[in-house]
């Protein structure tokens, strides 16, 4: 009999993450009865001892949110290149061996929703927002924009910030006030990584043809900003579109099983959400 296998995914707070419902009809659609996928709210202080009492063969692996996308470095055996390069894991994998080896599936996550909505290369592009989630929107940008990135930014510190996140990353970064973060929308791409609320404000100046947007948020959906986007014939990629391409990577590198069934756990995050 194959032992039964689990995953689950970690943050503080958990109770609003979709991953259980993603992978889960994941597991359903490959035919993995034996296997589970949960929540745990784990905080920084709290990993330590969460992972030593997980391994192979029962764990196959773990989805992190914050705060544990950077804590969990050092307690990691192997960690990829792409998870390196923005100091950031999302994902777990325990080997056979029992190794912890880690990986960042935001950004190729990034990179195949906007490649799924025809957006495979830019020659310029724009960055609302200067958090956690706007250097993983410079690494994907250094794998499809071969021009300039302007960054909208509240503080000279964050501009630094992202100055120096586009050195690391071999992308050339130019940093604007946050007022005046209309103007990115003469961008043929912008990515908005901003909380919820935080560009309202600019929606009714988009404009009459717009390029493509890619608003991370996945609700309350539509945002003001994507909402006016559409209604100007705009693309639009969200964050359920994020999410979901992100969740594909992390099943298939822990079930081993590909490719992983993008249209069913699509909509099953989109029924989980229409319910909130």
């Amino acid at each position: 009999m194959p032992v039964p296998r689990r995953a689950g995914v970690l943050g503080s707070p958990i109770a609003h993450s979709l991953s259980p419902v993603l992978h889960r009809a994941a597991y359903a659609e490959l035919g993995l009865d034996g296997w589970r996928y949960d929540p745990f709210e784990v905080d920084e202080a709290a990993l330590p001892g969460f992972l030593d009492n997980l391994g192979a063969p029962e764990w196959a692996g773990l989805s992190l949110t914050m705060p544990l996308k950077r804590a969990v470095f050092p307690l990691l055996d192997e960690v990829s290149d792409t998870a390196a390069a923005v100091e950031a894991v999302n994902t777990v994998v325990f080997t056979a061996d029992g190794r912890r080896t880690g990986d960042n599936t935001d950004i190729p996550g990034m990179v195949a929703a906007l490649r799924e909505r025809g957006v495979a290369a830019v020659e310029s592009a724009a960055i609302l927002g200067a958090g956690a989630t706007a250097s993983s929107a410079l690494a994907a940008l250094a794998r499809i924009c071969s021009g300039e990135v302007t960054v909208y930014v509240r503080s000279a510190a964050r501009a630094a910030e992202m100055r120096e996140w586009g050195e690391r990353l071999g992308v050339r970064v130019r940093t604007e006030e946050w007022a005046d973060a209309a103007k990115a929308f003469d961008a043929p791409l912008v990515i908005a990584t901003t909380p919820a609320g935080a560009t309202d404000g600019f929606a009714a100046s988009v404009p009459q043809r717009p390029g493509a947007l890619f608003d991370v948020l996945y609700h309350p959906w539509p945002t003001a900003l994507a909402a006016a986007w559409t209604d100007r014939g705009g693309e639009v990629v969200g964050g359920l579109d994020l999410l979901v391409h992100q969740a594909v990577l992390q099943v298939e590198q822990m079930t081993a099983r590909t490719p992983a069934p993008l249209a069913a756990m699509r909509a099953a995050g989109e029924a989980a959400l229409a319910l909130r």
